[in-house]
């Protein structure tokens, strides 16, 4: 069993920044990929960054630009650098890893919550 604890959300003005941060239990080399995901009121949850073990990223179209993903092994997590937030990135935000180690077994942390106001 692997724990994905996040933290850095908060609220924030629109054009403002935050770092969130996804801590793991077990080293970010296992596990593949590590992502960012995001949940607003009334809508799906929707994938925004992810992590490759191998230092790949990748970004849905609407933070390109704004957010960076990133990961430092020696404390087993994971970044999520926000700038230039507007208010439609308002949701709550879900660490997620793949298992390298275990395939099939997928993690999720608790979330935190990132308000952006107008």
């Amino acid at each position: 069993q692997v724990h994905l604890v996040e933290s850095g959300g908060g609220l924030v003005q629109a054009g403002g920044s935050l770092r969130l941060s996804c801590a793991t239990s077990r080293s970010i080399l296992s596990l593949n990929p590590i992502a960012w995901y995001r949940q607003a009121p009334g809508n799906q949850r929707e994938l925004v960054a992810a992590y490759s073990n191998d230092g790949s990223t990748q970004y849905t179209d609407s933070v390109k630009g704004r957010f960076t993903i990133s990961g430092e092994r020696a404390k087993n997590t994971v970044y999520l650098q926000m700038n230039s937030l507007k208010p439609e990135d308002t949701a709550i935000y879900y660490c997620n890893a793949e298992d390298f180690l275990y395939k099939g077994r997928t993690y999720w942390g608790q979330g935190t919550q990132v308000t952006v106001s107008s």
